[in-house]
């Protein structure tokens, strides 16, 4: 199992417009595409204004196949060109899981 965790953070005043985008058109279109989705979560101390998402995919090979998936849609493509102008930085990290690890959401 490989776990995407997905870190933005978005400009002051930006991120309640971006949930309410996420929450009725971008959430549905990843999931469709990307599979299990295992938390959309906002910063509450630390780093302020920042989306964490995580999903889990099979291996990098799953991955790397659906999210080139999900670029081809013109639909991402629209909700990117409305979406990314309120990003001010994005990071991205691979986790693999320990052997002993809880996967409830797999």
């Amino acid at each position: 199992m490989l776990i995407d965790l997905r870190i933005y953070t978005f400009h002051p005043g930006r991120l309640g417009e971006f949930l309410k985008l996420a929450e009725a058109e971008i959430l549905p279109l990843q999931a469709r595409y990307c599979g299990t989705c295992i938390f959309y979560a906002t910063t509450e101390t630390g780093t302020l204004n920042q989306l964490i998402q995580a999903w889990a995919y099979a291996d990098a090979a799953d991955r790397d196949r659906r999210r080139a998936a999900l670029w081809a849609d013109p639909e991402w493509q629209r909700l990117g060109a409305i979406a990314l102008p309120w990003i001010q930085h994005q990071e991205n990290r691979l986790l693999k899981p320990a052997a002993f690890s809880p996967t409830k959401w797999a």
